[in-house]
């Protein structure tokens, strides 16, 4: 499937699906990453082509756009006090939202992805944070799933 096809499904879908993850709380991100891991996994899951960490932020963010268009924003690469750099940074009527997102490389990769995003969490002054992850293994366990590090409510998708 070519790239710019499978841009357009994404966006197609944030686009289509955007009341839902709109409460009288704000904006529902749990609902965000969990649909964002089913649409993700329908257009893009059988896909063998040279996928980069660059390409998992854009389909992301082409799906997050049209449900945040005209209320919220999100910042990309944002820079901590201590000149580290976030993945994504959303901000939605006074919600904030910290985002990182991985290519699977390991056990050992991923903890360091799990840290970072801990420490991320802990300069914006959160206790929830959410983990994307792309992993292209044929065994992966597809999904999302819910866990406290560090005293920080992690929702991790595993695309």
């Amino acid at each position: 499937m070519a790239e710019e096809s499978v841009k357009s499904e994404i966006y197609f879908y944030g686009q289509g699906t955007r009341n839902q993850f709109v409460t009288n709380h704000g904006l529902d991100m749990d609902l965000v990453i969990r649909k964002f891991a089913e649409h993700f996994t329908e257009v893009y899951g059988q896909n063998d082509e040279k996928f980069v960490e660059a390409y998992g932020r854009k389909f992301f963010l082409l799906y997050l756009k049209p449900i945040i268009n005209g209320i919220g924003n999100f910042y990309v690469e944002a820079q901590t006090r201590d000149a580290k750099r976030t993945d994504v940074i959303v901000d939605y009527l006074g919600q904030q939202f910290i985002i990182e997102l991985k290519i699977w490389h390991g056990k050992e990769y991923n903890e360091r992805g799990e840290q970072q995003l801990a420490s991320y969490l802990d300069a914006y002054h959160q206790e929830q944070g959410y983990l994307i992850r792309f992993n292209f293994n044929k065994k992966k366990e597809v999904g999302v799933k819910e866990y406290l590090l560090h005293g920080k409510r992690i929702v991790e998708a595993t695309v």
